[in-house]
């Protein structure tokens, strides 16, 4: 789905010459993209792939980043990008003023910090420029350039481009950030582990088997959906409401693991009054290694309020936060071996203020397959347009 400017309404930066969706993880390499001399052109980019952050360049262009999550940004301009799974970016590219008489790779390869073998394909596209005088290339073969890419696990090239990103902000583009707080949480985010069982070969560590976890809690989805039991008033069963606000063990969590790294099964749901400020902490952890983590929230967007390396201080790190122009979006990475803050408006933001549950999981599947997810629900507000209205008569039992 693309997102366009309400109708009468224009882009905040001048319009491009031509919009070109880049989807990365459709199954074609090497596909061309065909641009005029001096144009400029709106690639928006998609991060389909299951497990892969990637990072993005084209040889020899700048990319200009305007937009986020269906958000604008305040532009900055870079040679390589970074765009994790379920997040998009829209990035201007302005073609060379004359025919340059070459191509040009357009190349994603994956970021991780795992410690696990890791397949480092490349995959590419090709930028070509349309000949003004075709007739005496004929025969002809351009030369083809290629982009360097940063390592594999370059941690510092996705730091300082996240840190670029910026709310506009403006009159007409505002940044509501929540400066007050009514809830505040602290979420450790990372793998984990869970007995093997009986006569079964799993193939974690010391023949366990891998596991993920939010706040030690790796997700079970339930049989009967949580908002099917919650309007129904049967979630006994079904789902807890006591989803932990904060670790119920802490340790150092970038630093040496603890011994035990078994993680603990359930459906729990934390629960949010309609209306309510949060501010949300979440922080990667060592156990079987530090890894960048995606967080998508289903419902909502959030500002990205702060973010760093090592163990979050609740007491320092508060005070650095940016409640003034943070990015806006609805996935985030929480660094490897570092931690984000974000803050949002528990109004159901451009869901038409219906109220119900909400998924927060890691948007790289095999963790979420682990059961690095949770869910929150919103209960209802005081006025009509803030409750949840009844399913309709005709609803297909399952």
């Amino acid at each position: 789905m693309v997102i366009l400017p309400p109708a009468g309404f224009g882009y905040p930066f001048p319009a491009p010459h031509e919009e070109v969706p880049i989807m990365f993880g459709e199954w074609w390499n090497n596909d061309t993209e065909a641009v005029k001399p001096g144009k400029t052109y709106m690639l928006r980019l998609i991060n389909a792939a299951l497990n892969d952050e990637l990072f993005f360049s084209i040889a020899n262009h700048t990319l200009t980043v305007v937009d986020v999550d269906a958000l604008y940004v305040k532009p900055f301009t870079v040679d390589t990008l970074i765009i994790a799974p379920g997040q998009t970016s829209n990035v201007l590219l302005t073609a060379k003023p004359t025919y340059p008489g070459a191509s040009y790779y357009m190349l994603a390869r994956p970021y991780t910090t795992t410690q696990g073998t890791f397949d480092n394909t490349t995959v590419a596209g090709v930028l070509e420029y349309d000949d003004p005088c075709p007739t005496t290339a004929a025969g002809k073969t351009v030369p083809i350039f290629s982009p360097t890419l940063p390592q594999i696990n370059d941690t510092s090239a996705v730091s300082n481009f996240t840190a670029k990103l910026r709310s506009l902000a403006s009159a007409e583009y505002p940044a509501a950030v929540p400066q007050q707080v009514d809830h505040r949480f602290f979420f450790t985010v990372g793998l984990g582990t869970h007995p093997c069982a009986v006569n079964g070969t799993c193939q974690g560590p010391n023949g366990s088997r891998f596991a993920a976890s939010i706040n030690n809690v790796s997700f079970v989805l339930p049989a009967t959906a949580l908002l099917q039991s919650h309007f129904a008033g049967k979630s006994k069963g079904v789902y807890a409401s006591n989803f932990p606000y904060y670790p119920l063990n802490p340790f150092n969590y970038t630093g040496t693991p603890p011994n035990n790294t078994n993680v603990m099964n359930g459906t729990k749901v934390l629960v949010l009054p309609f209306g309510a400020n949060v501010e949300l902490v979440m922080q990667d952890t060592s156990i079987l290694g530090a890894e960048s983590h995606p967080l998508h929230l289903h419902g909502f967007n959030f500002f990205v309020v702060g973010q760093g390396f090592g163990n979050f201080d609740p007491i320092n790190d508060p005070a650095k936060f940016n409640l003034y122009d943070p990015v806006e979006r609805n996935t985030v990475g929480v660094p490897a071996g570092g931690w984000v803050a974000i803050r949002f408006h528990a109004d159901n933001p451009g869901m038409h203020s219906l109220i119900g549950v909400w998924f927060m999981h890691c948007h790289l599947e095999v963790h979420m397959s682990w059961g690095l997810k949770m869910a929150w629900l919103v209960l209802d507000g005081s006025r009509p347009d803030q409750k949840l209205p009844p399913p309709p008569l005709d609803l297909p039992k399952c």
